[in-house]
């Protein structure tokens, strides 16, 4: 059994109806139990919570300083190609555009690792556009050797692999994985995906587990918050990674929680996600999934950021450039436009600010570096 049964067992549920239903006698009976259910998360993502977002707030912060302390972890994306076989309808990097795609050698990307590592970022997220013939396992795998001599966890962001393939990578030095599904309702994502190998849901849906079970330390996941009912698809990014947390414990399970930001297209999603929304979203994560981490990126604004560190957040970005070289090379197209431009030092004095503690460095890649 994968998420994808999971799934398939909601098949005409009336969510819609449902989410209406909830009274605030429903949020106060979810508030008070010591461990939420799948109707309980329901609850929390319901309008009848939006009037006691300061309750659900107070309670997040008790449980993200009890599970965590008070430390936020620190890491930049790295994109290294922005060659891509897909056709989505929501991203910069999708084949129908006509730009100067970009690709790294290994001195290009030696380069950006020194220009990153300077900043004192030691955990990176390395990206990619997806396409197997521009950028390969065998071209990831020589970009982690060259990485790991700089940072001391390498995270990948790729188009989905196998088993097999990201065992290999982890050898080389990866130790965590991101993957979003976009969106979980089938109808949308097919209608956002229009060809490519990206258009395959479950391939998509299943590639999670795929590197729980290649054996990575951490997996990351979530859904494009605006690309279909916020409610909804908050509800089954939560779901997916409390099946993961289930099944995997051994494995650090981590929810992103992206909202729709201007690309190079002129694509604009049906489902606005306002900053209230947002807020909801975190607290009803962290309610739910108490030990899971969650992730605020830079497509956050500033004074949104800042607001919300000490209610949920786990980690964040800083010092981030979204276009391939961007950090050593400028130029470049990129993915989608950030909102916090803020470099890494201004990150961590706003986070010293709120009485938090910066983390650089919480884990060292196991493999030996090569004479």
């Amino acid at each position: 059994m994968s998420f994808y049964d999971k799934i398939q067992s909601w098949e005409g549920f009336p969510f819609p109806q449902r989410l209406q239903g909830y009274s605030d006698a429903d949020v106060w009976r979810a508030l008070s139990k010591p461990k939420l259910d799948a109707e309980d998360l329901l609850v929390l993502l319901s309008p009848a919570a939006d009037r006691h977002l300061e309750e659900m707030a107070q309670q997040a912060q008790r449980i993200t300083q009890s599970q965590f302390g008070n430390v936020i972890q620190l890491f930049t994306p790295m994109y290294v190609s922005d060659y891509c076989v897909n056709h989505c309808e929501y991203c910069s990097f999708s084949s129908i555009y006509d730009f100067p795609r970009k690709k790294l050698d290994m001195q290009e990307v030696e380069r950006e690792a020194e220009a990153i590592a300077a900043t004192g970022i030691r955990h990176i997220l390395l990206l990619t556009g997806e396409s197997r013939k521009d950028s390969p396992v065998e071209y990831l795998r020589d970009c982690v050797k060259v990485l790991r001599n700089y940072f001391s966890s390498i995270g990948i962001e790729v188009n989905p692999l196998s088993v097999s393939e990201y065992q290999e990578l982890a050898a080389a030095g990866v130790d965590s994985l991101t993957v979003f599904q976009e969106v979980y309702h089938r109808e949308t994502y097919a209608k956002l995906h229009i060809k490519g190998p990206k258009r395959n849901y479950r391939n998509r849906l299943d590639a999670p587990e795929r590197g729980c079970a290649a054996g990575y330390r951490a997996v990351n996941i979530g859904a494009l918050l605006g690309l279909y009912d916020w409610r909804q698809e908050a509800f089954f990014a939560a779901m997916h990674a409390d099946y993961l947390q289930t099944k995997y414990p051994g494995c650090e399970i981590s929810l992103s929680i992206p909202r729709f930001r201007p690309f190079l297209g002129d694509y604009e999603p049906d489902a606005q996600v306002t900053d209230r929304a947002l807020v909801q979203v975190m607290l009803a994560y962290r309610l739910f999934l108490p030990r899971a981490g969650i992730t605020l990126s830079s497509r956050e604004p500033a004074r949104l950021r800042d607001r919300l560190v000490r209610l949920g957040v786990t980690k964040m970005s800083a010092g981030v450039s979204t276009a391939v070289g961007g950090h050593s090379q400028g130029g470049g197209t990129p993915q989608f436009q950030i909102s916090d431009e803020r470099s890494v030092a201004e990150i961590r004095e706003m986070l010293y600010q709120n009485g938090l503690q910066p983390v650089f460095k919480d884990w060292d890649i196991l493999v030996p570096t090569e004479s």
